[in-house]
Formats: structure tokens, C-alpha cells, sequence
């Protein structure tokens, strides 16, 4: 027996655990082993072996499902962009609940072992960022590497060159000139559909926590593709702006995850109906989530009409399973009070109540705020009354040495002088 077979036969053996952990775990949904992806950047884990090739630990393959891993290998890059993106997803978190009593703390894990721990299984408030903020940050970041030419698979999105030239000769403004379509717009349309191909791989919505993590996971994808804005780089002798040419950005991520931060504070506690949603509506709310105008647009530019842009084009190819995919979309959510509104496309949804995090519970995964910095000063989560859960708190006086004085010096320098300042800090007892 080779190395190879030996290999092979130990990622079978680990691939097969991390299916029986999944399972074994039914709260959680089958969706969310993926994020031991944001491991891939550490030494050993990937390691390039040749121009366009990338090598991942065994470790963090297994934590791929099998769909996943035809998905990265189909799209050469790919892995990269999710990588990075369940990166971006984890920081985000943590700088929007660096004030929280629960604040996105991630551990170390082997082996498909849940990133975030154990809160995931609950299907509480925080249970809910997470999958929409893990969800955004992967469509995010694919579309962005699309049109930096990162994934080989995709390219900038065109269709907007194919509308006509913009005129301003109505009521036009002295000094600004007329506008048209050009640059390298970021791919929404190719970032959104593997977002839903990759992301919601194993979430078949048949439990009701499935289709909480569906509802989720599309209303951070909704975020990204309803924050994408226009820029437009003027031309004309001695910027006179004569003409600009325009293009489709995407928002900064911070924006997307200050908005899924006040989704969060407003989130709707739900249940399933056993209504579903009626086919025009549902065929309206799949072309506005997706993007599929883009993508039409794109089929209709490629030569022979197979679209390169699109994940459809490579990775579903019966029109019987497309339809079966669209399938898990089509459920109604109702508010647990029936006095409240029914949710929204991008608000987020939760089941149970969250814990208090303020004790300790290696149970639920909770580390409690035993030793937390709060704010003495402030009447918010941040202050030591809440932060504390009523515990009180030290008060403790330290010297810190920062830079100060920073000038800078022709060219290109800044130097700074380092300074001793004494600070106080207040820490939950």
C-alpha cells in the first residue's frame, strides 16, 4: 500500500467522522461545519504547490460536505475568497459585540469541532448573526475576487455596459457632464448564487431550525447585494468632467455588519406556517435576492449562451434539480406573537431566547463575564452594571506606554516618541 492510498483512505476515514459529527448534532443544522475554513490561513493548512493550486489540511477538508468541495474544485480560487471571507465574517463579529456580554468569541477547534461553539446550537439571537454575517462575508468576498480577477471561473459583471448611455440634457447642471456604464463592476449576481450553492449546502429546510438558517443566511446575502453603489471616474481635458464612466461597487463590509447589527437588536421570533408562499411572489422575491437580471444578462453576452460567470452554468446541469434547489426557499415564517408583523426578507429570525451569558457554562458553550472590561461611565451594555450582571466590579489603576508626538518626515517616515500614561480600568468581579 502506497502513501497515496494511505492518504486517501485516512481522508475517507476523517471525512466519514466529520459526516457523523454533523449529524450527530441536529440542532445545529449540517450547514455550518464550513466555517472551520477561516482555519485554512494558518501555517501547515494551505500551502501552495503550483501556480493555481492549493493544498488544505485533510483537517479542514473534512469539514467541507462532499457538494462543497465539487463547488471549490469547479471554481479554481474559490477556496481562497471563502477563506478570506469567513475571516472577515469572524472579525466583523467580534468588533460588533466587543461591548456585549456575549461577544463572538471564537475557540480552537480540531476537526470540524463548531468554530463558534456551542451557542450554535441554540437557535437564539446570536445563533441568528452569525449564520447571516458568515453568509454575507462569503458573498461579499467572492464577488469582490471576481472582479480582481482571483477566481478563474468569473470575471467583472458586464451587463451594465449593455444599457444605454445615460443623457443629463434634461435640466443639466453647467459643469457635469453626461454618464455611462463601464469599468469592472464587483459580481453580485456570481457572489450571490455561490454564496446560496456553497453556504447552504446540507440546510434542507425540512426542520424548523433549517429554515431559520435559510431565512438567515439569505438575509445577509440580501444586505450585500441592497448595499452595492455606484462610482463613477470623471474624464475630460484638466478634469473638466466632461464625461463620467460608472460602475456597480460593493458597500464596505463594516457597513453590511453595522446594518446586520441593528437586525440583530430587532430580530423576530418565529414559527413555520403550513402556508407557503404564492408563485409570484416567490418567483419576485427569488429575481430580487439573486440578481437574476444580471445573470440573464450575462447568459444572453456569452458566446453560445452558457454564461461563464454563472454557478449554474457548472455546477447544476437538470433543470429538475434547479427546481428541487429553489424548493427549500418556499416557506412562510409567522412571528411567534401573532400581534407582530410577519419578518422581512432581511431581518433576521430566532426560536428560543437567548441565555443571560453572564455565569460561566462550559455546557452551553458560555464563558461568562467574570473579568470583562466595562465602562463605570456608561448607562448601556457596555457599562459596568449590565456588563457585570449586578456582580460590581474592580476598579485598578495600570501605566501604559503608547506613541505619542508622531511626526512625519520627507520621505517617507513617521517617527514617534513613546509615552507613559496612566489610565484606569474597570473589570467585572
Amino acid at each position: 500500500m502506497n502513501l497515496v492510498t494511505v492518504f486517501m483512505v485516512c481522508l475517507m476515514a476523517i471525512s466519514a467522522w466529520a459526516e457523523v459529527e454533523s449529524k450527530s448534532k441536529p440542532g445545529r443544522g449540517r450547514g455550518s461545519m464550513w466555517w472551520g475554513i477561516a482555519k485554512a490561513g494558518e501555517p501547515n493548512n494551505i500551502s501552495p504547490l503550483a501556480p493555481g493550486m492549493t493544498y488544505l489540511d485533510p483537517a479542514i477538508h473534512a469539514t467541507l460536505r462532499r457538494k462543497q468541495r465539487r463547488l471549490a474544485r469547479e471554481h479554481a480560487g474559490v477556496l481562497a475568497a471563502i477563506a478570506k471571507g469567513a475571516n472577515l465574517a469572524i472579525n466583523e463579529c467580534q468588533h460588533q459585540f466587543r461591548t456585549r456580554r456575549w461577544n463572538c468569541s471564537t475557540r480552537n477547534f480540531l476537526r470540524g469541532k463548531n468554530l463558534f461553539g456551542k451557542i450554535v446550537e441554540r437557535g437564539c439571537r446570536e445563533t441568528a448573526f452569525i449564520y447571516a454575517i458568515t453568509s454575507a462575508a462569503v458573498t461579499h468576498s467572492v464577488a469582490r475576487a471576481c472582479s480582481e480577477g482571483s477566481i478563474e471561473s468569473c470575471t467583472c459583471d458586464y451587463s451594465h455596459q449593455n444599457r444605454e448611455p445615460q443623457m443629463s440634457n434634461i435640466g443639466a447642471v453647467a459643469g457635469v457632464g453626461d454618464w455611462e456604464w463601464g469599468g469592472c463592476s464587483d459580481n453580485i449576481g456570481f457572489g450571490f448564487k455561490f454564496s446560496r450553492d456553497f453556504v447552504d449546502t446540507g440546510e434542507r429546510g425540512r426542520t424548523l431550525r433549517e429554515k431559520m438558517n435559510l431565512h438567515n443566511n439569505e438575509a445577509g446575502r440580501a444586505h450585500v447585494q441592497a448595499e452595492m453603489r455606484q462610482e463613477c471616474k470623471c474624464h475630460g481635458m484638466s478634469g473638466s468632467c466632461t464625461m463620467k464612466t460608472c460602475w456597480m461597487r460593493l458597500n464596505s463590509f463594516r457597513t453590511i455588519g453595522d446594518i446586520l447589527k441593528d437586525r440583530f437588536d430587532g430580530a423576530s421570533r418565529v414559527m413555520v406556517s403550513n402556508s407557503l408562499r404564492s408563485t409570484s411572489v416567490n418567483e419576485n422575491t427569488l429575481t430580487n435576492r439573486a440578481g437574476s437580471n444580471n445573470l440573464k444578462t450575462n447568459s444572453m453576452n456569452s458566446v453560445g449562451g452558457a454564461n461563464p460567470n454563472s454557478v449554474l452554468g457548472n455546477s447544476f446541469h437538470a433543470r429538475g434539480h434547479q427546481q428541487k434547489r429553489v424548493n427549500r426557499y418556499n416557506f412562510q415564517l409567522k412571528p411567534y406573537n401573532p400581534e407582530h408583523k410577519p419578518p422581512g426578507t432581511k431581518d433576521l429570525v430566532y426560536l428560543e431566547p437567548s441565555p443571560g451569558f453572564c455565569e460561566r457554562n462550559p455546557r452551553l458553550g458560555i464563558q461568562g463575564t467574570h473579568g470583562r472590561q466595562c465602562n463605570d461611565t456608561s448607562i448601556g451594555v457596555d457599562g459596568c452594571d449590565l456588563m457585570c450582571c449586578g456582580r460590581g466590579f474592580r476598579r485598578q489603576e495600570v501605566t501604559v506606554v503608547e506613541r505619542c508626538s508622531c511626526t512625519f518626515h520627507w520621505c517617507c517616515e513617521v517617527k514617534c516618541k513613546l509615552c507613559r500614561a496612566k489610565k484606569v480600568i474597570h473589570t467585572c468581579n
